[in-house]
């Protein structure tokens, strides 16, 4: 099962997974991240790859980034691993994949997950917990060509049980935003806001003006996309990327998954450009 170091991710001389975020959305004109959670009593298929597969070929060119979560493959065993790694695989050169793990471990741990998502799938960055601390965070980080978004204002309901704990008259979601700023020594890190806590979302990217922020919860969840965009995107209107899973890819359970897949990605990059266009920006 591994993977060629780089045989995925690094194409035209661009390193810096930053740089490959920034280039795609560029020549895509998108912020669109479309998350493949296959999840087979939704899926209008069973062979979770080809299902994949299809959306891949269906949005390839009207997004910036894939974000397979982890759980919906490891749920289905050996088979979903495998499909795991061909669905890495059929995401054309130059698309950052994100792989949605949540990982957050001690030491040697860190450094095997890091090596399990960098070296063994490929991806192009990992979703990491931070509530055990920097040192968790730096295995990660050393992979100074590979993205690291870190779990910071998350878009669930119980997301407030802890997030939002004030200390020493601070929410601790701005406290671990201002760490991973630290910490991006290697202008690799990012965070995670939800679209459901869109003031939450504008005060992290205040303290964060550069750093690309994943924002989930759009659409199924209840995430307004307008105040996503407003609140996430950077000073030049990017680097704010947002997810979309169920919305997409399950928009039909026919035979014209993929088809429907397309038409709803279109809506969304569309939908964005809209926001982004009234905020005075353009693609170049």
């Amino acid at each position: 099962m591994p993977v060629t170091p780089g045989s995925h991710w690094y194409t035209g001389g661009v390193s810096l997974f930053i740089d490959r975020l920034d280039a795609i959305a560029q020549k895509n004109k998108s912020l669109v991240c479309v998350g493949l959670d296959p999840w087979r009593p939704s899926m209008p298929i069973a062979d979770i790859a080809a299902f994949n597969k299809a959306i891949i070929e269906a949005t390839h060119d009207l997004v910036c980034a894939y974000k397979p979560n982890s759980g919906f493959y490891e749920a289905e065993g050996f088979d979903g691993l495998r499909a795991l790694e061909a669905t890495i695989a059929a995401v054309p050169d130059g698309i950052p994949v994100i792989l949605d793990a949540k990982r957050g471990d001690i030491g040697s741990t860190a450094e095997a997950y890091a090596k399990a998502a960098f070296e063994v799938w490929g991806a192009d960055a990992v979703t990491v917990n931070p509530y055990m601390g920097g040192d968790t965070l730096e295995p990660f980080l050393a992979y100074e060509d590979r993205g690291v978004f870190v779990l910071t204002r998350t878009s669930n309901p119980g997301a407030r049980d802890f997030e939002e704990l004030v200390l020493d008259g601070q929410p601790l979601y701005e406290r671990v935003t201002e760490r991973v700023r630290e910490m991006n020594t290697h202008r690799n890190a990012g965070l995670v806001v939800g679209a459901t806590a869109p003031e939450e979302l504008a005060r992290v990217r205040a303290i964060a003006p550069e750093m690309p922020i994943l924002i989930p919860g759009i659409g199924t969840q209840g995430g307004t996309l307008e105040s996503s965009i407003r609140n996430g995107a950077d000073a030049r209107g990017l680097r704010a990327i947002v997810n979309a899973s169920r919305s997409v890819i399950y928009a039909s359970k026919g035979a014209d998954y993929a088809e429907a897949a397309r038409t709803a990605a279109t809506k969304l990059r569309d939908d964005i450009n809209v926001v982004r266009s009234e905020m005075g920006f353009a693609w170049s």
